[in-house]
């Protein structure tokens, strides 16, 4: 309705909102000033599936963090990403660690909690008619994908009455609440996994060229489209598991040219071949997708070798070390030789172990792959729940019997 209507500096100028970036310049962290432990230091990347990844967040020292001056997080907020990658949000819960915006992430946060719900705060800044507005001026300079502080000021935002709010917040809250459950199930599995793949001694040298099939990506990047095939991004490649929130997708007509060396197929082992070295994950099955630039795949050669098992030989301390041992630095970004690949040694259990732990890997693997699916189809009902809600299209009486019907 159009009366819940506001932009957003009238309601900083109410005292209802404050919105904030990291720090630029002189002020921002030097490179010396990351450290194992101190403040959560929250880039685009540290975002995920509406959560901080604080587990894998830089950390800055106590010296960068004195010299901090604006974008200093709190729980409650909502973090929006508005520089290279625009418009990937996320929450910070009650007891979140202590974090501070990097300068290409911003807070939104509510300053009257009985005005301006956060959960709601944080559900409308990643709903369609908000979202819209951030692609609507995200190329207006001449430089990578950018929303400005002054940009993100002048947008519009919906604040029904507070207790439409929080009726839409505890409706939706009910669909990420399940798929908070499903990322737990699918980090046991995926952690019960590498520990069944380290209980089987892996104390077998086999080369990679004797296991696998090597295949390259493309070595450009297509015009990227709203839906369709995937283009995969080695930003999806987490810890082995593929995160297809990260990634694009590319149109029908360009799909057969950029799967003309090879289309990705369920098992396969993908992996990032320059920066992110390491990273890798499993190929799920019923998505069409083609390789990212920097990407590449393992399909395994040997029957008894299932991917998930070739997976977790790659993800192990072992190969991980032949990573960093065999990386070429270059100038620009440091790679792994392709070409030479093949000859790696790569460490696997016994023989006689390999099938029933391929078949014990792909099971845990199975259940990954059920819990991000029934996840993406929750995500997707929220969001098509709540722009309806948030105009009043839609009632929450009414959109109570559909999440009841999908939980």
């Amino acid at each position: 309705m159009s009366e819940w209507q506001h932009v957003a500096q009238e309601l900083e100028d109410a005292g209802l909102l404050l919105i904030q970036d990291g720090n630029h310049g002189e002020y921002r962290p030097r490179p010396d000033e990351f450290d194992e432990t101190g403040t959560m230091f929250i880039r685009a990347a540290d975002m995920s599936g509406g959560t901080l990844k604080f587990d894998s967040a830089q950390k800055i020292n106590q010296t960068a963090r004195a010299r901090i001056r604006k974008g200093i997080g709190a729980p409650l907020d909502a973090i929006l990403s508005h520089k290279g990658t625009v418009g990937k949000v996320a929450f910070a819960p009650a007891g979140s660690p202590s974090f501070v915006c990097s300068p290409q992430t911003t807070f939104w946060r509510s300053l009257n909690h009985e005005v301006i719900d956060p959960r709601y705060l944080y559900n409308y800044l990643r709903s369609d008619p908000f979202i819209s507005q951030l692609r609507a001026i995200e190329h207006e300079s001449d430089m990578a994908a950018y929303v400005s502080l002054t940009q993100q000021r002048r947008l519009k935002v919906t604040v029904p009455p507070i207790v439409v709010q929080r009726s839409i917040s505890g409706l939706l809250g009910v669909l990420d609440d399940k798929i908070a459950v499903n990322e737990r199930i699918a980090t046991v599995s995926l952690d019960l996994a590498k520990a069944s793949y380290l209980s089987a001694n892996p104390s077998r040298l086999r080369t990679i060229g004797d296991l696998a099939q090597v295949f390259d990506g493309p070595h450009a990047t297509p015009k990227k489209v709203t839906g369709g095939p995937w283009f995969l991004s080695i930003s999806s490649l987490q810890g082995g598991i593929l995160e297809l929130s990260e990634s694009a997708h590319i149109s029908e007509d360009d799909f057969p040219n950029w799967t003309r060396r090879v289309q990705p197929l369920n098992g396969d082992v993908l992996f990032s071949y320059e920066t992110r070295l390491g990273e890798a994950a499993l190929m799920p099955s019923d998505i069409r997708a083609c390789l990212g630039r920097r990407m590449a795949l393992l399909r395994s050669a040997d029957p008894q070798v299932s991917g998930a098992l070739l997976l977790h030989a790659f993800l192990g301390n072992s190969f991980q070390e032949e990573i960093k041992r065999r990386t070429i630095h270059g100038a620009t970004v440091d790679r792994i030789p392709l070409k030479e690949l093949p000859n790696w040694p790569m460490l696997l259990p016994p023989t006689e172990t390999l099938g029933s732990l391929s078949t014990a890997l792909s099971s845990f693997h199975r259940s990954i792959e059920h819990a991000k699916r029934e996840s993406q189809t929750l995500a997707t009902l929220r969001d098509t729940l709540l722009p309806q809600l948030m105009s009043g299209r839609l009632r929450v009486k009414d959109a109570e019997k559909i999440v009841e019907d999908h939980t």
